[in-house]
């Protein structure tokens, strides 16, 4: 057993590398219904921009891109692969309200051994699963 085991750690925050400050403020919380959970100047341009689907689970920072290989990241952190996984207990619900806001689904949702899913991109192409487990 490892020494780090029921050390009540937990994975936090996520870094999301944006274009935009506010662009992504407003697509996080218009189109996937996040909430803002803070905002805060740090002086020359930089913010400390968290988001939250609400619930228990890591927040995601809104971390502008900051100089040329940055940006080269931006809509492929993970080189084309799933990147975040969005969980729900009610997948048909929250399918149908993602796309009416015009979130773009990848696939027709699909069901796996482990629950029913569907890839969708977020507003600079990072793949992320929307996701209600098998129970």
């Amino acid at each position: 057993m490892s020494a780090y085991s029921g050390t009540g750690r937990r994975v936090a925050t996520v870094a999301v590398v944006v274009a935009d400050y506010d662009e992504a403020i407003a697509w996080y919380t218009g189109k996937l219904g996040f909430r803002l959970a803070e905002d805060v100047d740090l002086g020359g341009g930089k913010r400390w921009v968290t988001v939250e689907p609400g619930g228990q689970g890591a927040r995601l920072l809104l971390a502008k891109a900051d100089g040329e290989s940055q940006a080269a990241s931006i809509g492929n952190q993970t080189g084309g692969r799933v990147f975040l996984f969005l969980e729900t207990a009610d997948f048909a619900r929250d399918h149908a309200l993602m796309t009416e806001r015009g979130v773009l689904f990848r696939e027709t949702p699909r069901r796996e051994a482990y629950g029913t899913v569907a890839v969708f991109a977020d507003l600079h192409g990072n793949l992320w699963d929307l996701i209600e487990p098998k129970r």
